[in-house]
């Protein structure tokens, strides 16, 4: 009988913390969440991040910072096992991960250009990465075939964003790339991946955008989409 305990702290809308939470639902672990504000960090959390960011997992009180260390943790610790058993196809997957993690840097830098031109160029970029990822998948249904991995846990949350994109413009980010809205379609139909977030996410993240005063914020004003609900106060006002 398995008598560690686990307890998340992590942020509404932090991607990294969706990894983890995805990563644990797929092991079948129960655990105790707590989000905090991260523009009002508490003590407590300081003391326990190095770093001042969302996830850390206390494991039966020991703190573990960072997602991919949180995820290679679990996948060492408890089945079933997400990442490939051979070393040559772990690392692999182990890269792609990385390649989520840089493309959820394009996204912000998307979500934050100043002006038309530096959203469009940036419109671009993701686009171009979009389409190196489309020539690394196989037939699917999910990155490495038939069975779901870290890689996938990594990219579920990163797709999550153009959901609410597509609400504000038709941006093309897909376009030409077959292979991976299929991937994204089941991604988002995974329970574990559903389950990451709350309810009111997408609301949460277009108050979100819709504070950071960018091109992508006049777009969603000139849509006329919903403007910000009083609970966007309890969100980071940073970067999530």
């Amino acid at each position: 009988m398995n008598t560690t305990s686990y307890h998340l702290v992590s942020h509404v809308l932090c991607p990294y913390v969706q990894r983890a939470v995805i990563v644990l639902t797929e092991k079948g672990v129960s655990f105790a969440r707590t989000d905090i504000d991260l523009s009002n960090k508490p003590d407590w959390f300081r003391e326990i991040s190095p770093l001042g960011k969302t996830p850390v997992l206390v494991v039966s009180g020991v703190p573990i910072f960072e997602s991919a260390v949180i995820c290679d943790y679990l996948d060492e610790t408890l089945e079933p096992r997400l990442h490939p058993l051979s070393p040559l196809e772990r690392a692999r997957h182990r890269a792609w991960i990385e390649f989520a993690s840089a493309l959820l840097n394009a996204i912000w830098g998307f979500y934050i250009a100043p002006d038309e031109s530096a959203l469009n160029a940036k419109v671009g970029d993701i686009h171009a990465r979009i389409e190196l990822l489309e020539r690394a998948l196989s037939t699917g249904p999910y990155f490495g075939g038939e069975l779901f991995s870290i890689v996938d846990a990594a990219f579920g949350p990163v797709f999550r964003y153009f959901d609410v994109f597509e609400q504000i413009d038709d941006f093309g980010f897909f376009a030409g790339a077959s292979k991976v809205s299929a991937w994204r379609q089941r991604l988002a139909e995974r329970p574990s991946v559903r389950a990451a977030v709350r309810a009111d996410y997408p609301q949460l993240l277009m108050d979100f955008l819709l504070e950071r005063g960018s091109a992508l914020s006049a777009r969603i004003r000139a849509q006329g989409l919903p403007a910000p609900s009083p609970v966007q106060n309890r969100t980071e006002s940073r970067r999530p």
